[in-house]
């Protein structure tokens, strides 16, 4: 049974400007079901159909296998107008790669991080960048946003 254990929260802008990162990767993602979540996914030269349960707090179950990028295009085309458009960075901090999504199209000015964790109740060290945590807000499940 694969699980999904993450954090999320938002992030401030200035100060995770001010880290000049490179090298994010873009990914376009849609939905074909929202209860339970169906996503469709390119990322980079690569594509992914996920499945995910509800969420029990922070944990969820979490399938997702490769496919190929051509149906992964034609299945987002099904997905329209529930999409969306980030550029997705990865930070290591303290022993946790934070993956941080800054979102384009409707959705710009919104930075989210997330990490994910090996149990529930693991502890994480948090860097200056983030802000208030957002795990428990459903407004910031992706899943949520392609519906804005």
């Amino acid at each position: 049974m694969a699980l999904e254990i993450e954090r999320k929260f938002l992030v401030d802008a200035k100060k995770f400007a001010a880290l000049n990162l490179t090298g994010g990767e873009k990914i376009v993602q849609g939905y074909l079901c929202t209860e339970p979540t169906v996503r469709v996914r390119t990322k980079g030269a690569r594509a992914f159909i996920t499945i995910k349960s509800a969420n029990d707090g922070i944990v969820r179950h979490e399938y997702e296998y490769e496919i190929p990028v051509t149906d992964a295009e034609e299945m987002l085309k099904l997905c329209a107008p529930r999409t969306l458009e980030k550029t997705r960075y990865k930070v290591e901090y303290s022993g946790h790669i934070f993956e941080i999504d800054i979102f384009e199209g409707r959705h710009a000015g919104l930075i989210l991080a997330e990490v994910e964790l090996n149990s529930a109740d693991e502890t994480v060290e948090l860097p200056e960048w983030i802000g208030a945590e957002v795990s428990s807000d459903p407004n910031y499940y992706n899943s949520r946003l392609v519906l804005t």
